[in-house]
């Protein structure tokens, strides 16, 4: 299957909430990490050095933010 939102620049391509593993876009992805008050892979992938974090949560992506700088 294509990737129906046409941007996803998650690497985690066997995650059953991936665009390419249904046709509902980035949505499925963006409620569980709501729900979890996590940030979605795809913005750590914009962080560098961000692949050695802890987890997931808003205050992991605030410190690899800040470690970037």
């Amino acid at each position: 299957m294509r990737n129906p939102s046409g941007f996803c620049t998650c690497n985690h391509l066997d995650c059953p909430l991936h665009p390419t593993r249904h046709d509902m876009g980035c949505a499925p992805c963006i409620s569980k990490n709501l729900s979890l008050n996590e940030i979605p892979n795809c913005f750590f992938s914009k962080v560098r050095g961000a692949e050695t974090r802890s987890g997931d949560t808003f205050q992991d992506f605030a410190e690899a933010v800040l470690k970037q700088k």
